[in-house]
């Protein structure tokens, strides 16, 4: 339903985008409609400027030559008739005034230039913004339209975390639950037995100097054996060895530790290049193979399980494979079981790592979990 509402809702924007850019189109159809008259207009303009400035200097050289006569002719007022006379004084004004008119005229004209070009300028700069502004939403459309898919993935990817982190953190709780059992069950149980024994050992001491050695001897004991459950609390919390020695010693390790506590024959196939990988990708791998290694000895009921790793140049395949009774792996990825704290955690673990998890099983199948890691 909320795919469903958000695929709604960028459609709608899509469309109103779509529309903003029918409309930005128009704009610029209509700018450059517009800018075209402008420049005609413009064109037509300067060609009666032109016009004009020779008309004014054809006009002021007459007009020059209108006034020298009429100076002429009044520092001679005498040699010339009266019609003479009159007629330079109209032919000087009448020139003055032609000429001052064409002078407006080529000022007229000048202003209309000036503000034809100041439009021009205003217009083809509206046009490259609207260009430019098209081909920005056209992208925008281009990328959203192309990538609707890949936004929805997404974000079920984030929902899908969003409802994965209540269970990872119950896991984690779990798992401290776990642990503090084993530690109240354990070593803090014979830390309890030690405290009394020893108070028999001082009071035997006095006694029964022979019953108080052989209680000592029985109280090694009990340290050696709270030793080895402290040390194996250790192991499995953080195992030493994966940061002294590396991976591969360290799941050899572990799994030769898992053949005599639990008596299954487990295979180790390692293959690919022998070499120190970065803490992080160790102890992943190191985890997925602890969890489906554990999940397949606590459920399954296996003869037998494989575990092979190849590490190759740009990623490591990791693989757990059983013969045990299996279960009902389709669709466990997409849906997890919600007590499925192990595989859940695995799973968050390799998506953090950009790696990948799959699990392939059926009734009376057996299960292999597979995972692979990029090393780049």
């Amino acid at each position: 339903m909320k795919n469903l509402s958000l695929e709604k809702i960028i459609s709608e924007t899509l469309q109103a985008i779509e529309k903003g850019k029918s409309q930005i189109y128009d704009i610029a159809e209509n700018t450059r409609s517009e800018s075209e008259r402008v420049k005609r207009e413009l064109q037509e303009i300067q060609g009666q400027l032109m016009l004009t400035i020779d008309q004014v200097d054809n006009l002021e050289r007459v007009e020059k030559a209108a006034r020298v006569r009429l100076m002429e002719v009044s520092r001679h007022f005498d040699r010339y008739s009266e019609e003479e006379v009159r007629e330079a004084y109209e032919r000087a004004r009448n020139l003055q005034v032609e000429l001052a008119l064409l002078r407006e005229r080529e000022n007229q004209l000048k202003l209309r230039r000036n503000d034809l070009e100041r439009s021009l300028r205003k217009l083809i700069s509206t046009l490259e913004k609207a260009e430019g502004l098209m081909t920005q939403v056209g992208v925008v459309l281009d990328y959203l339209g192309g990538n609707l898919q890949v936004i929805n993935n997404e974000l079920e990817v984030v929902n899908q975390r969003r409802l994965l982190a209540p269970r990872i953190i119950q896991a984690q709780e779990e798992e401290r639950k776990r642990v503090a059992r084993e530690i109240h069950d354990g070593p803090a149980q014979s830390m309890a037995n030690v405290v009394l024994r020893t108070e028999v050992c001082e009071k035997l001491m006095e006694t029964d100097l022979e019953a108080a050695k052989k209680e000592l001897r029985e109280l090694r004991e009990t340290v050696k054996g709270s030793l080895q459950d402290v040390r194996r609390i250790i192991f499995d919390l953080r195992p030493m060895a994966l940061d002294d020695l590396g991976l591969l010693p360290a799941l050899g390790r572990y799994l030769e530790t898992l053949r005599e506590r639990h008596k299954v024959n487990i295979e180790t196939k390692f293959s690919g290049q022998k070499k120190r990988l970065s803490s992080i990708i160790e102890v992943a791998v190191y985890r997925v193979v602890q969890e489906a290694v554990q999940n397949s000895i606590r459920h399954a009921q296996p003869s037998k399980i494989v575990v092979k790793l190849d590490i190759e140049p740009q990623c490591l395949i990791v693989s757990v494979q059983d013969d045990g009774i299996g279960f009902q792996a389709e669709g466990w990825l997409e849906s997890p079981a919600a007590d499925s704290y192990g595989l859940l955690g695995m799973k968050e673990r390799l998506d953090i790592l950009g790696g990948q998890l799959s699990i392939k099983s059926g009734a009376g199948m057996g299960t292999e979990i597979m995972a692979i890691l990029p090393l780049d």
